[in-house]
């Protein structure tokens, strides 16, 4: 009889209670939507590595929003609150194709602006490297490694990496892809986001922003799930959207102050460079 059987559940049963005593496996955070978190079919860990991918070239900004969500989510899940900082790593080419950051948007979020700390790299390598520290220090919310185009340096041993700082520290690691395609990876999860319409409010205000998310992987749990949610600023959580009696036009990015925001994720969080 072969020992090969044997030997890969040994390595398998391994594997899982050396996972267990990792720090970041403590902590574990939900959506916030009861019918999303119900098929999830488990929590999502702190200390891991979750993937954030753009459906197409036009949902770059719905992405970012929901990786903002998300961070705010599992920062949100320490015992200190969501207070502590969130670190974003960004390759320099994302900004000349997707825009900057802009505080108004991510007061629309409900982030201090404050609490976010930018660090701009010239290259996926160099971006790499950072979010690689930055995955070490537990003082940190969260952490988004934010690179642009397929990298050969981000490859499966890349993210088995930065996946065991971010098990170590108990840091949640999201990795946010613009672009590229999905590739062999250590994430914990993989998610897919397009941008959605709003539901208006009373007067036809925009609403809240919305996304229509496809959860690729969840290793922990239940996986090919789609879900159309929106994000409450007021609690910091997502919830369930009934399908939309009509289509809502979001406010354009470049808009007067003090004009309602949008309610789109495309305008929430970026401003056009240059």
């Amino acid at each position: 009889m072969s020992m090969t059987p044997a030997v890969s559940a040994l390595r398998g049963l391994l594997a899982g209670l050396e996972a267990e005593r990792l720090p970041g496996n403590a902590r574990f955070f939900h959506l916030g939507a009861p019918g999303a978190d119900g098929a999830l079919g488990g929590p999502l860990a702190c200390g891991a590595l979750h993937e954030v991918f753009a459906a197409e070239a036009g949902d770059m900004a719905a992405a970012a929003g929901f990786a903002l969500a998300l961070a705010q989510r599992a920062a949100s899940a320490h015992p200190a609150g969501g207070s502590r900082p969130l670190l974003w790593v960004r390759q320099a080419s994302v900004e000349a194709e997707a825009g900057q950051l802009a505080a108004e948007g991510l007061r629309t979020l409900g982030i201090d602006p404050a609490r976010l700390l930018l660090v701009r790299a010239s290259s996926a390598e160099a971006a790499l490297r950072a979010a690689d520290d930055a995955a070490r220090c537990p003082g940190l919310g969260t952490v988004i490694l934010e690179p642009w185009g397929e990298s050969k340096a981000l490859d499966l041993t890349a993210t088995r990496r930065l996946s065991l700082r971010a098990a170590a520290s108990g840091v949640a690691l999201l990795l946010l892809r613009p672009t590229g395609r999905p590739l062999p990876s250590a994430g914990a999860t993989r998610w897919q986001v397009r941008s959605a319409s709003s539901r208006p409010l009373p007067g036809d205000a925009p609403g809240a922003p919305a996304f229509l998310v496809d959860l690729l992987r969840h290793r922990a749990g239940h996986a090919g799930a789609s879900w159309h949610l929106e994000w409450d600023r007021e609690t910091c959580s997502f919830r369930d959207v009934v399908a939309l009696p009509r289509p809502v036009v979001s406010v354009p990015v470049r808009r007067k102050a003090g004009h309602p925001a949008a309610g789109g994720a495309a305008p929430l969080a970026f401003r056009r460079a240059g």
